[in-house]
Order: structure tokens, then sequence, then C-alpha cells
């Protein structure tokens, strides 16, 4: 009969290792803002999708072509992308920090 080895750690005692972002009982402490940031971004990323794979502009499309509410959809998308930025660098400092 084969014997098993007996792990030298328990692996109970390490520490989460997926993630160093800081944690509220269990959960991540992403506010609001940083959701929405991620969405636009989502939005903004598929928009690119359709552009490059397909020639088509669906903010344009929806919106109209060179219109204002087009304009400011593609600044808010760039806003969040830029607070995203921000938001990583943020991540990277706390990483050190540990």
């Amino acid at each position: 009969m084969a014997t098993m080895n007996t792990p030298t750690i328990d692996r109970r005692t390490l520490g989460e290792r997926r993630s160093n972002v800081p944690r509220v009982r269990g959960r991540s402490t992403m506010s609001a803002l940083d959701y929405l940031a991620m969405a636009l971004l989502i939005i903004g990323g598929l928009n690119w999708a359709m552009v490059g794979l397909f020639d088509v502009d669906m903010v344009a499309t929806i919106l109209g072509p060179g219109s204002p509410a087009t304009r400011i959809v593609y600044v808010v998308v760039g806003l969040a992308a830029l607070y995203s930025i921000y938001i990583l660098g943020k991540m990277a400092g706390s990483r050190r920090a540990l």
C-alpha cells in the first residue's frame, strides 16, 4: 500500500495569492466610479473592435456621425481610460507597499 506524503505547509495558512487588492469582508474595495470606468472602457473597446473588424462605428451609428453627443461619448470614454491609468498606478503603489 502506498503512503501519502503529508503537506509541509497547510494550505489554509497561506495568504491569498490571487490578488493584492485590499478586501473588506471578502469583497474588493472598488468604488462605483471604478465600475463605471470599467463599463465605459468595455463599451469603448467593443466599439473599437466593431470599427476594426466591420468598419462600423456603433456610437456614431446610434448618435449620429459628428454630432455633439457622439463627441461627448468619446470624451467620456477617454476620461474613463485616464482614470483607469490612475487606478492602475494606485494599485501598483499599494502592491509595492506590501
